[in-house]
């Protein structure tokens, strides 16, 4: 998880009907749970399903398409363009083909040249193929059914690389950006609430829907526009908390800077927090000092990440609380969302922080947003948040 989590960080540094979909953990394997959220829907006519990873960090919308030359295995059958009679490709000149970073003419369809994208990142995955239109249909807004949108931009991948798993299809793009879902959706809002990572159980995502937070004392904070970077949601963090102490980070640590580095996002397709080495070496530190328990240097040193040696039931306060402040709210964090506990082969018991050292940008990862129902407001560019029992909703 924290080599998958590091990799993402260097991915992120480069009036439409309401609907819903399923989202729920996907599989995860070995030692420390690592998961993406998969929102299931469909595309096409009729249907074909498909699981994408619900990425609030990037903007295009794509999965697998036949023929599929060079592409990860997956579980589900690639989508099948011939096999949809609402299916079309986009020409080189509509708008949508201009709001890929990289994109070509491909051949002749129609008296129309097509449009070619590559959708690369960071850390060597990569997506390429041909930027297309078909209807998507959800689960109806109102519990009734099915709601059915029509000409829904989304990319058809043939060329697949990277760190992807069989249980997805491609990626959901949640951001900021023209291409994601929410935009082409046009809708005020979205809201997620994902379910525990290492179990199985699914919740609901909600888009241009009145969604109700409840469970708790609801608490706002503002989204931070970075114009070097229209698709991220940038928060305002201010400090961070270990048991009763306020480590003494400068806000400056977490703060986006004028030529658009720095500054702290909030993204669904991260795995574990990322912090400034700094910020996170005085957190680790904290952690040590005030834990009632012993430091295991093996395991740490193996996982790369702070483990301690633990009994195999947690004992309340053997390690200190941990708390983020952003303006205008204190994500308090239950000892679930940033501890994860193993045993290994030997019978030995850990418990090891879920928190890793990046670099200067903060990502707030989908492990601490486990059981919090999460609405970004993108007219009035607010997050909220509210602790919940998310399969429950």
């Amino acid at each position: 998880m924290a080599v998958r989590s590091k990799a993402r960080a260097a991915r992120l540094l480069s009036g439409r009907a309401p609907a819903s979909a399923r989202v729920d953990p996907g599989a995860y394997t070995g030692v420390v749970p690592d998961t993406e959220y998969l929102v299931h829907l469909a595309i096409g006519t009729p249907t074909q399903p498909v699981q994408l990873t619900l990425d609030t960090g990037s903007d295009l919308v794509w999965t697998q398409c036949r023929p599929c030359p060079a592409c990860f295995a997956q579980t589900l059958p690639y989508f099948d363009p011939p096999n949809s009679s609402t299916f079309g490709a986009l020409p080189c000149d509509s708008p949508m083909c201009d709001d890929l970073a990289w994109s070509s003419c491909g051949k002749q369809n129609l008296g129309n040249r097509t449009c070619v994208y590559v959708y690369g990142y960071a850390d060597n995955s990569i997506t390429t193929g041909s930027l297309d239109a078909d209807t998507f249909t959800f689960a109806a807004g109102d519990s009734s059914g099915e709601a059915s949108v029509p000409g829904l931009a989304f990319g058809c991948g043939i060329f697949n690389n990277g760190i992807f798993t069989s249980n997805e299809t491609g990626i959901a793009g949640f951001g900021r950006g023209a291409l994601s879902l929410p935009s082409q959706l046009k809708v005020d809002n979205f809201s997620h609430c994902f379910t525990t990572i290492t179990g199985s159980e699914p919740s609901t995502v909600l888009l241009g829907l009145p969604a109700d937070l409840y469970g708790g004392a609801v608490q706002s904070t503002p989204l931070v526009q970075n114009f070097s970077s229209l698709t991220a949601y940038y928060l305002s963090l201010k400090g961070i908390t270990v048991g009763e102490t306020r480590l003494p980070i400068p806000e400056s640590a977490f703060a986006l800077r004028q030529d658009g580095t720095g500054g702290t996002v909030i993204d669904s397709g991260t795995g574990m927090t990322s912090l400034p080495r700094g910020a996170y070496e005085l957190m680790r530190d904290s952690f040590v000092a005030q834990a009632r328990l012993p430091v295991d240097n093996a395991t740490s040193s193996l996982l790369s990440q702070l483990c301690f040696s633990a009994p195999r039931r947690a004992r309340p306060g053997d390690v200190p609380r941990l708390a983020l402040h952003f303006e205008g709210a204190t994500l308090e964090l239950p000892r679930e969302n940033y501890m994860f506990e193993f045993e290994d082969a030997g019978g030995g018991s850990f418990t090891c922080l879920a928190v890793n050292a990046g670099d200067d940008l903060t990502i707030i990862g989908n492990y601490q947003q486990q059981n919090l129902h999460v609405l970004y407001d993108l007219v009035g560019n607010t997050l909220s948040f509210v602790h919940a029992q998310c399969n429950r909703l």
